[in-house]
């Protein structure tokens, strides 16, 4: 953990001393609350009264929990938060009466670290405002319930391990978190952009369960179980611009799309395509495998690319719905991976795979094209990926169980024991390091 300027050796024998003194003795219940009080203490002590009063903090298991949370309650700068909203001495002084071993002394006191914890981590599970789109509503980080909280904690293994490495967070946030508390990373402005990607770690998911996180500037996607990573890939996501740019969303991945149409963006449609139409005419687009149709999904009907006006199309002036039909050519390869979205925006397979070995990877019009989008397939679907029944278009099959996807934007990641620096390939750290309210860190 981290060094603070608090005396850690008291608190360490104030806990260590309760807590022999507690597996000496008849366990320590505290007396329930009122509902009265339990509404008053936040939820906290309707916590104590589901669990028969017994105590969380000092009990023979929790182990130097309770000073491991006392230090991350002094440093709360390094959450960009302010330390004194959990009064951390209040609970540190607690701590050292219920050395005494008098229940009374005890029950303040973890009473009061709990109250402290909640707190602190209904505080930082909170929507950082930093340009996140939430497809799905759940996604979207929210303060928990002092109950929730609380157990949690309570049923981990382990208490000091899930204090002690804030596995109530993403293992991302924490290291992040690590980095910025031991002041050791560079400059004011590098820590900063450590800041400012701490905060955009808050809205990625603590806990267990599966989820894809993907990060554009470092052109890599992570398959997630139980807070560690179980398999990587590289991606191409959205070249800079204000109309390709992927965009930081949190959304659920449904299911999967086999033989997949690509549907043009009006802006490639008119530069790269139509001059094509121009000059190649229909066997261009029977060629290639496009299509005109009035609309795109599956109620499209399909057109006569020949009625349309194509040097209105490049000149701006017509619009028009392309789109490819399913083939070795199709730029959504064999599958797209669908959490639908107003923006447009999906995983899916390639048929360039040259792209995906271009050391910049920032190529596509916004969705993100994987280097091996059937591994992911077999991931998602538990060993047990479908396959295409015959060539009909947009096969959809959804997910035995919808798999959350954090598309994120972090361009300072934690290594091991290194930070790597990516670069801001979009221009979102100078604008939203400038907008942030910080705490006064450096």
């Amino acid at each position: 953990m981290l060094k603070t300027g608090v005396s850690r050796s008291k608190t360490i024998r104030a806990t260590s001393i309760v807590a022999l003194a507690l597996a000496a003795a008849a366990p320590v219940v505290f007396a329930g609350s009122t509902p009265a009080t339990a509404q008053q203490d936040g939820g906290v002590g309707a916590f104590y009264q589901a669990r028969g009063g017994r105590p969380l903090w000092f009990s023979p298991r929790s182990g130097t929990a309770a000073q491991q949370l006392v230090q991350l309650l002094q440093t709360a700068r390094a959450d960009n938060r302010n330390p004194g909203r959990y009064h951390a001495g209040n609970v540190a002084r607690a701590i050292r009466d219920a050395q005494s071993g008098n229940p009374d002394a005890i029950r303040r006191a973890d009473m009061e670290l709990s109250q402290a914890f909640v707190a602190y981590v209904q505080d930082l599970k909170r929507d950082p405002g930093v340009g996140i789109i939430y497809v799905d509503p759940e996604l979207r980080p929210a303060p928990p319930s002092a109950s929730a909280v609380l157990s949690d904690a309570a049923s981990a293994p382990s208490l000091s391990d899930y204090i002690g490495q804030m596995q109530f967070m993403n293992p991302i946030y924490a290291s992040l978190r690590q980095a910025i508390a031991s002041r050791i990373y560079g400059n004011a402005a590098q820590q900063r952009l450590l800041v400012l990607n701490l905060e955009r770690a808050r809205a990625l998911p603590s806990g267990r369960g599966r989820y894809v996180i993907v990060n554009p500037p470092a052109a890599r996607l992570y398959m997630y179980e139980n807070g560690r990573v179980v398999d990587s890939m590289r991606v191409v996501a959205g070249r800079p611009g204000a109309i390709s740019e992927t965009p930081m969303m949190n959304a659920f991945i449904r299911y999967v799309a086999l033989n997949p149409y690509w549907n043009s963006p009006p802006d490639i449609t008119a530069r790269k395509l139509a001059p094509k139409v121009l000059t190649g005419g229909r066997s261009y687009l029977a060629h290639q495998g496009y299509e005109v149709v009035d609309q795109f999904g599956p109620n499209g009907h399909v057109l006569n690319p020949m009625s349309v006006d194509w040097r209105g199309v490049v000149a701006g002036r017509v619009q028009v719905n392309l789109r490819q039909k399913p083939g070795p050519a199709n730029s959504m390869g064999r599958m797209k991976f669908m959490f639908p979205n107003a923006q447009g925006i999906w995983l899916h397979d390639t048929p360039e795979k040259e792209k995906i070995e271009d050391a910049a990877r920032l190529q596509s019009n916004g969705c993100v094209r994987l280097e091996d989008a059937r591994r992911l397939e077999r991931w998602l679907f538990n060993g047990r990926p479908p396959n295409a029944q015959g060539a009909r278009p947009e096969q959809k099959v959804n997910l035995p169980q919808m798999v959350p996807v954090y598309i994120t934007y972090l361009t300072a990641v934690p290594s091991g024991t290194q930070i790597v620096y990516f670069d801001d390939f979009y221009g979102k750290d100078q604008g939203q390091m400038r907008s942030m309210r910080m705490a006064s860190l450096f």
